[in-house]
């Protein structure tokens, strides 16, 4: 999907209602009133078969065709058995988007030829271009635009949060909720159960067009996990997003997806897509309405630590217990701050320390002056006050004090007023002034995290990960992929213990020595090289699967014997496992008996790592506990490939695993290390190996010598599609300059933060003025993340890289591109070390980067060159590209045609027609 035609539902000049009605309670009727009372300037029109002359003195036609002229946007109430053909009749006439708010059961009746409702709109719209939102959504609501097409009973206000969710009735709630709060939005869009026009794609158009400061979104499914996150993570690096997920439960999970192998929850997944889009998850709708008043309340947080101020002790303490819980950090005063609190005799429980309790007689007055006070602190990022009611310190009174002084607090401020009924009139108060209010100050602590937490996320997109461990080769690719293809030649859809030992190899992922023998007679001969006890394991189909358990591990059916001492015993142990699993599955191949030395001791902590794979996601990492005695299930955390050692760290660091590391492990820090590469190198075998459908490393066994895998299991299935496109190894390539050096170009990836730096600071400031059309000396460490840690499936960047001789890495050049959401247009920057000029560097990686976004379909490549920059004029020209000069921007503006447009639409993108 994309953002095409998506401006006629945001910004519609003329709309047409379908199914309008002056019924009072028909849901037509409600969405043209709403149009009109929001002051929709365009014109409205009606269509309802009934023949009226109008319809709330809007012009009513009977038909489509019969309109004056195409309206920009339907907006359909008419009756679900008749939506097929209402698609194909509104795309025939012209029409570019309808909103088809209809609904019910009958949405899945498949009685009709083509199959169920949904599936022939979709097929109608299909053939006409005609951009779909629903069937079963709210509506839309732009307040800038002055458009309410929806039947939602309350106006809304304009606002800076934008509100994009998939539930109708939650879409309601909010703006009843809002309304009662007087919170506005720039946006507020349900899809329903759309078939067309998706999430991401609003998300996209919002990221694009929209002014908001802050995103609210309420998920139920998620359709294509790569364009939602690509969307996701472009949105959160502008903004605050907060989510909230429904399904987190096996029994509100609706969609009938398949269960995630290995992953008891699949819930889970999803918590760890959104925390690596940058995204705030709230848990449930409290926290969503209590997360709005939050974001439109509050400005911008510089630190998590909070100062309470209050009338008593103890509901300080319950804010400090939620704030501790939660991650928070209490604020500690300064030593002015501590003296004048204390002079001021204002505390009367914990003199000069947080929590301020003014006790239960402080008047209004005394909250002022305690609240200048502490909002001075410069220790202090936010205050929270925390008021009970009591005779002698009304709430209202105590509110109006602190709405009336509030321009003279320097901090954010938050206020908890406990109670019901005097406590109302407080908060309402607040409301009106604008300032964050909440029934109880668990609430008003969590609504402060959800600020925090964004500047977490936000800290977590910018940093720059160390370099990585390994890298992988095409040579250690092949001999992979040889491997699965000759498994998959013998119809086999897993690899045998033997074959996934030789891939773990590959990637340098120390595994158990192990031998192989296909009859007791060679079992026993392999044992007669081993020396103490031994572990027998039979390697047939069922056994082969990662994430199989049985519930008696050690019994003989499970295939495992410890504990052998003797070839014989080893012999008789083939027989008998054979024969067992003759028995317990017939069908069962047997591929092989394997033989290894029993692993004990050692003070080794036995883990659980490998690779799964989600139906809607794709491929995820998980880690934990091992082992066949533990649950295996309750300590398994998961990540989305691909890793960085900081990703990896921080997945180590959800289990319990770390923690066990850190209380008993004699080198906490090395086995953190060596575990944060085996993860990336399971991230990289994912990328690697898109066939590759599970891996389950089980046992995992850590100890003072390093790390072995004992026991593992691969199988394979069609190539994966990941959330998060994984890094292009194949757009590497090597080339000789005119000079005769030696460099590589291929894609940066976020690890190549270094090197950035050493190059900048090596251009000249012209070379700096030229790419970035100001001199900037430094490059911030935000300006390191967006530069190096790049969507793939939307950006790219080449550089060019030398290795010098004592081995070390520099940094010659780069040229980048960023696609806007629907590949039409691509623009691109290049710059080249200074000494670098005149050796055709420029043009290598221009000509690499045309024929890379050409083979992406893109149709042209744009850029804003300054007018003094003659080689780079000089360049563009010999590349082909037609130049103008802009006078409004004072720069030459440079384009390329790479492919033809395939569709009108496309045509008209490419002619700058806002469409």
């Amino acid at each position: 999907m994309s953002t095409r035609f998506l401006r006629y539902f945001f910004e519609p000049r003329t709309l047409a209602v379908i199914g309008a009605s002056e019924k009072t309670h028909s849901m037509g009727g409600l969405v043209i009133r709403n149009l009109i009372d929001s002051g929709f300037p365009g014109d409205i029109w009606a269509v309802n078969p009934k023949g009226y002359a109008s319809v709330h003195d809007k012009p009513c036609v009977r038909r489509v065709h019969e309109l004056p002229e195409v309206p920009d946007l339907a907006v359909v109430c008419s009756p679900v058995a008749g939506l097929p053909r209402l698609i194909e009749q509104l795309g025939r006439f012209g029409v570019r988007a309808a909103m088809v708010l209809s609904g019910g059961a009958h949405l899945d009746d498949r009685s009709g030829d083509g199959g169920s409702i949904r599936e022939r709109m979709l097929a109608s719209a299909r053939r006409s271009g005609i951009r779909v939102l629903g069937p079963e959504c709210l509506g839309m609501i732009v307040p800038g635009r002055h458009l309410n097409a929806t039947y939602a009973s309350q106006p809304v206000k304009a606002g800076r949060v934008a509100y994009l969710g998939q539930s109708g009735m939650l879409g309601n709630a909010m703006i009843d909720w809002a309304a009662g709060r007087g919170i506005g939005f720039s946006h507020l869009v349900t899809l329903g159960d759309s078939v067309d026009v998706m999430l991401a794609d609003l998300i996209d158009y919002i990221n694009q067009y929209s002014p908001c400061q802050a995103m609210l979104l309420h998920l139920e499914r998620i359709h294509d996990a790569q364009h939602f996150m690509t969307a996701l993570r472009e949105s959160s690096r502008n903004r605050l997003v907060l989510a909230i997920k429904s399904g987190r439960t096996p029994g509100s999970e609706l969609s009938g997806v398949p269960s995630t192998p290995g992953v008891a929850n699949r819930d889970v997944i999803v918590d760890a897509a959104l925390a690596r889009a940058g995204v705030v998850r709230v848990d449930d709708s409290d926290e969503l309405f209590d997360a709005l008043e939050t974001l439109s309340r509050m400005k911008p947080l510089r630190g998590d630590r909070l100062a309470i101020v209050a009338n008593g002790l103890g509901p300080a303490l319950l804010a400090i217990d939620k704030l501790i819980n939660a991650g928070g950090t209490l604020a500690e005063f300064s030593e002015q701050t501590r003296r004048a609190l204390t002079d001021g005799e204002f505390d009367i429980s914990l003199p000069g320390r947080n929590p301020v309790d003014l006790g239960g007689n402080a008047a209004p007055e005394r909250f002022v002056e305690a609240l200048d006070i502490v909002a001075a602190d410069p220790n202090t990022d936010a205050v929270l006050v925390v008021h009970a009611p009591t005779r002698l310190a009304p709430s209202r009174a105590t509110a109006q004090a602190v709405v009336a002084n509030r321009r003279r607090f320097k901090r954010n401020l938050l206020t908890s007023w406990m109670g019901l009924e005097e406590a109302l009139s407080a908060r309402h108060e607040c409301n009106l002034a604008g300032i964050p209010t909440y029934i109880s100050p668990e609430k008003a602590v969590k609504a402060f995290m959800h600020m925090v937490d964004y500047q977490r996320v936000q800290a977590q997109l910018q940093e720059t990960p160390p370099s990585l461990p390994f890298t992988t080769s095409a040579a250690i690719r092949e001999r992979c992929h040889r491997l699965i293809g000759e498994a998959k030649a013998r119809q086999r859809d897993r690899l045998t213990h033997e074959e996934t030992a030789q891939v773990l190899a590959a990637y340098g992922i120390p595994v158990a020595p192990s031998r192989y023998a296909l009859t007791p007679q060679q079992a026993a001969e392999a044992a007669g090289a081993l020396s103490g006890r031994m572990a027998l394991k039979i390697v047939h189909e069922r056994n082969c699967l990662p994430f199989r358990y049985r519930q008696h591990p050690h019994k003989l059916s499970a295939g495992l014997l410890q504990d052998l001492q003797t070839p014989e015993e080893v012999a008789d142990g083939v027989r008998r496992l054979g024969a067992k699993v003759e028995e317990k599955f017939p069908d069962s191949r047997i591929y092989s008996y394997c033989l290894q030395e029993m692993q004990r001791g050692k003070h080794s902590l036995q883990l659980c790592a490998g690779i799964t794979r989600d139906p809607i996601f794709g491929p995820v990492i998980v880690f934990g506990i091992g082992g066949y005695k533990v649950n295996v299930l309750a300590d398994r955390q998961v990540a989305l490939p691909p890793l960085n050692m900081t990703l990896a760290n921080e997945l180590i660091a959800r289990t319990h695993a770390a923690k066990l590391i850190g209380e008993h492990s004699r080198d906490p820090d090395l086995d953190y290390k060596r575990l944060g590469q085996l993860l990336v190198k399971l991230s990289q075998m994912a990328s690697d190996l898109p066939e590759l459908k599970g891996l389950e490393l089980n046992p995992l066994l850590l100890n003072s010598e390093g790390l072995m895998a004992i026991d593992f299991a691969m199988d394979l299935g069609e190539p994966a599609r990941h959330a998060i496109m994984p890094y292009p190894e194949e757009l590497r390539e090597w080339v000789a300059l005119s000079n005769g050096m030696h460099v590589e170009i291929r894609p940066i990836r976020g690890e190549d933060a270094p090197l950035i730096t050493a190059f900048h600071a090596q251009l000249s400031e012209e070379s700096i003025r030229f790419r970035y059309f100001h001199n900037k000396a430094d490059l911030s460490k935000r300006d390191l993340s967006r530069l190096a840690q790049i969507n793939y499936d939307r950006q790219m960047a080449f550089i060019a890289e030398h290795q010098r001789t004592d081995g070390s890495k520099e940094m010659l050049g780069v040229v980048r591109v960023w696609n806007d959401p629907d590949n039409i247009r691509t623009e691109f920057s290049v710059i080249i070390r200074d000494d670098m000029h005149g050796h055709g560097l420029g043009r290598l990686l221009m000509e690499k980067m045309i024929r890379y976004s050409r083979g992406l379909g893109t149709l042209e490549m744009v850029g804003k060159i300054m007018v003094d920059n003659g080689p780079m004029r000089a360049l563009v020209k010999r590349l082909g590209f037609t130049s103008h000069y802009n006078m409004e921007e004072q720069v030459v503006d440079a384009a390329l045609r790479l492919n033809a447009p395939a569709s009108d639409w496309q045509r008209h993108r490419l002619e700058n027609q806002p469409y």
